[in-house]
């Protein structure tokens, strides 16, 4: 038992970022205030507000509404285009309406409110896959300069390589081996 007493610190920080790796989390749209509602034309504060968080599967959205006036309505992009309120995917009427993210990809949510899409009550939720997280900027676009008739180099090869990233499981499992085998 004396033996063990050395490495319980290491599994204790083990667990401690393990634990919340696979934690969902839960978003108030549009923050505290305004919420899920018409934005202010000034700046459009859902957008920014979906443009400023990065989502996971499993992560919940909790939209905040009057349920008298207003509804949630998650739709296709086509739908979501033209404001269409017709065959929505989903409609969430009771508030707050609990959407939890179950799948990668783009969602498109917009009021059922008549005429607050074309007012911009409406929202786009990128979900980042657990496999292929997304990156967090798009790389710049070449310019194109007819007067300069340089070759282009070619793209290098995509890596697959795997590295000792503190957050990957390998390293994780190489300081846990080696605190035992310092025991």
């Amino acid at each position: 038992m004396a033996s063990l007493i050395p490495i319980l610190p290491l599994v204790f920080l083990l667990f401690a970022t393990f634990y919340h790796l696979g934690e969902a989390r839960t978003f108030m749209v549009g923050g505290s205030s305004p919420g899920w509602s018409v934005p202010d034309q000034a700046n459009n504060t859902l957008k920014h507000w979906a443009e400023s968080r990065r989502f996971r599967v499993g992560d919940i959205l909790e939209f905040k509404f009057n349920s008298k006036n207003d509804s949630v309505l998650e739709v296709t992009e086509e739908n979501y285009k033209n404001c269409s309120t017709d065959k929505p995917m989903k409609d969430y009427k009771a508030e707050p309406a609990m959407v939890t993210l179950n799948v990668s990809g783009p969602h498109y949510f917009i009021s059922g409110a008549p005429g607050n899409c074309l007012k911009d009550e409406k929202l786009i939720i990128v979900v980042q896959s657990t496999e292929h997280p997304m990156p967090s900027a798009a790389p710049p676009t070449p310019s194109k300069s007819p007067a300069s008739p340089q070759a282009q180099a070619p793209a290098p090869a995509p890596s697959t390589a795997v590295g000792l990233v503190a957050g990957n499981g390998i390293f994780w499992a190489i300081v846990a081996i080696t605190g035992l085998a310092w025991a």
